[in-house]
């Protein structure tokens, strides 16, 4: 949404001297601007064509291929929309990728999805750290966790699987309604009033 003359804006210069009225203003501006984040997210996977990286496919057809096979294989919306931006990272962050993408899905996904994109990284480290030595087995400091097999199931299921130039992908247009369902209304933030709790009768 660009800021037009037309849409109102707080009149202060300094946080100091805002009001309940100028807050008002922004807060309304915040949750339209929120409403179009899965377009903007679209916008961004974009950003991965064309760009293969050494591998056999790009980075965008990676990332639609894990999504589809999660899909495929009967996964949920919001893990399948997990997979879609598990790399999404990859262009501004393409040394700590994950940080990136688990730090833009944590206010819309469950803690175990969150984990699974924060650490998805260091779980697919098992299948080529050892070519560059580096420890395959850095992922076992997790061991116990709770979501530790999770994580390693979609590296193994759905991640380093996802290479093949002869797989059909499912397009972006096909996941676009899912971004909009997950990715619209976040579950947890700062910015979100918590539930007042009922008095006791």
């Amino acid at each position: 949404m660009a800021d037009g003359e037309d849409h109102p804006r707080a009149k202060f210069h300094a946080m100091t001297e805002g009001t309940a009225e100028d807050w008002g203003i922004i807060a309304n501006a915040s949750m339209e601007f929120g409403r179009d984040l899965p377009k903007r997210l679209v916008s961004h996977l974009m950003l991965l064509q064309g760009d293969c990286g050494g591998f056999a496919i790009d980075r965008l057809e990676h990332s639609l291929q894990t999504a589809t096979r999660a899909h495929q294989d009967g996964r949920d919306e919001e893990y399948v929309v997990c997979a879609l931006l598990h790399d999404i990272g990859d262009i501004l962050g393409p040394r700590n990728h994950a940080d990136i993408a688990a730090a833009i899905v944590q206010p819309f996904v469950s803690e175990r999805n969150h984990w699974m994109v924060a650490n998805h990284a260091i779980f697919q480290g098992y299948y080529f750290f050892h070519h560059l030595g580096l420890d395959r087995d850095m992922r076992e400091q997790f061991r116990g966790h709770p979501d530790f097999e999770y994580t390693a199931q979609f590296g193994h299921l759905y991640d380093q699987e996802a290479f093949d130039p002869n797989f059909k992908s499912m397009p972006i247009e096909a996941f676009e309604p899912m971004l909009h369902r997950v990715m619209s209304t976040p579950k947890r933030s700062i910015y979100l009033r918590k539930p007042e709790v009922e008095a006791a009768e």
